[in-house]
């Protein structure tokens, strides 16, 4: 709801058809409109910062631009990336607002992801889709508190982000301005580093490649992974999945009630603990590790790697569970659900209404999907040892099953 406070600014949510109208002339999409009055530079201005070099020269360019009120938002998803953000706003002059969203991350986006088994089209587990509707989130009740009329972003065009933020932006019904400028005016990457170097901020402006970190995933793109037909990845983007030293050998045991993740080897975590623990756990055995295409909104395809060692054994985890305790009918129609679920969060739409529906589905099969799955884990890979469910649908003994069953029909028919 937006904050009286604010005055005339329009940074809350509106009546629908008024919120349509000023989302449509409201959308930033270059570097020229802000520097030419398309937003008022002297109302706050809320930007998305990771203190990664394009957000990072968002902020130097707000700054040339004259504007007086920046507040770069930083929200923590997990992840290992800790660079130091208050140098560089310092550096800027703008106001830091830090968020610790791990556990609404982990509780409202990665427990559904698994129940969906949100996986692009049987490649890779999907990650930013499911962080980018929280980080929007955030971002308009960040605005709503200091009364910005204005969110950016730095997402470009391609970075399926771009579609996701904005979407999601839409779909909450944020009535302010709101984009990427990097949209229609990109930057290319040693003009930006060359700029903020200039200033001093050596450290983000080395950086060459583009990378995303949450708790459910580090990815990589850009820079020299640009080419899909030459991407050799140097070991040392990698933390998660680095085998250690010398082989292992270990078993694993993960607990689900109702479709999602609530122990490990008996020992109850909250979920966000959990997927960090089975991230370094798994990822000694150098597993989780995955590369693929993924579409933009014209169907173009980009190159994305990334490492999820805890998204990579919950999901098969999950998975087993599931053929233990669903109807085979169920799971099959389920199959279908979950390309849905991820084509909306893919695209933006994680706050419309076809994913809520497909979430509701999903939800109805989750209260089932109750047990334990025990792993063998080494270098070669992961193999199930062990799957007990709460209430199966498999049979522990073929014979007496069978000898059950034919006494069951003789029965009948006397």
């Amino acid at each position: 709801m937006a904050n009286s406070a604010c005055g005339d600014a329009p940074v809350g949510n509106p009546s629908s058809r008024g919120s349509r109208i000023l989302r449509s002339s409201g959308l930033v999409r270059s570097f020229r409109e802000i520097e030419k009055g398309g937003i008022d530079l002297n109302r706050p201005v809320v930007t998305l910062f990771s203190g990664g070099l394009d957000s990072t020269y968002l902020l130097y360019r707000l700054q040339q631009a004259g504007a007086t009120q920046v507040h770069a938002l930083s929200v923590d998803l997990g992840g290992d990336e800790t660079p130091d953000l208050a140098l560089i706003v310092d550096k800027l002059g703008v106001r830091l607002h830090t968020v610790d969203a791990r556990d609404l991350f982990a509780e409202g986006y990665v427990a559904p992801a698994v129940a969906a088994h949100a996986v692009y089209l049987d490649t890779h587990p999907i990650s930013s889709s499911l962080s980018r509707p929280l980080i929007a989130k955030i971002a308009i009740e960040t605005a709503e508190r200091v009364c910005a009329p204005t969110v950016l972003h730095t997402a470009n065009r391609s970075q399926n982000s771009l579609r996701r933020l904005n979407g999601a932006l839409e779909l909450l019904g944020f009535a302010g301005h709101f984009g990427s400028p990097y949209d229609l005016e990109p930057v290319d990457r040693a003009d930006k580093m060359r700029e903020l170097r200039s200033l001093g901020l050596d450290v983000v402006a080395e950086r060459a490649v583009s990378g995303d970190s949450n708790l459910w995933c580090r990815e990589f793109e850009s820079g020299f992974l640009d080419d899909p037909e030459s991407h050799l990845v140097p070991e040392s983007l990698y933390r998660w999945s680095v085998p250690a030293t010398a082989p292992l050998n270990e078993q694993i045991e993960i607990s689900f009630r109702d479709g999602v993740p609530v122990a490990i080897d008996g020992a109850r975590l909250p979920l966000a603990a959990l997927v960090d623990l089975l991230n370094r756990r798994v990822g000694r055995h150098g597993l989780g590790r995955s590369s693929g295409l993924e579409h933009l909104a014209d169907g173009t395809k980009v190159l994305e790697i990334r490492e999820m060692p805890a998204a990579w054994l919950l999901l098969r985890s999950h998975r087993a569970l599931e053929s233990a305790t669903l109807d085979a009918e169920v799971i099959r129609e389920k199959l279908h659900v979950e390309q849905l679920w991820v084509r909306e969060a893919l695209e933006g739409r994680w706050f419309g209404e076809l994913r809520n529906a497909c979430q509701a589905f999903i939800a109805s099969t989750s209260s089932a999907v109750t047990g334990t799955v025990r792993w063998h884990l080494t270098v070669a890979g992961a193999n199930t040892t062990s799957i007990v469910a709460a209430c199966p649908r498999y049979v522990r003994d073929r014979e007496q099953w069978e000898r059950s069953s034919i006494q069951a029909e003789l029965n009948h028919l006397v």
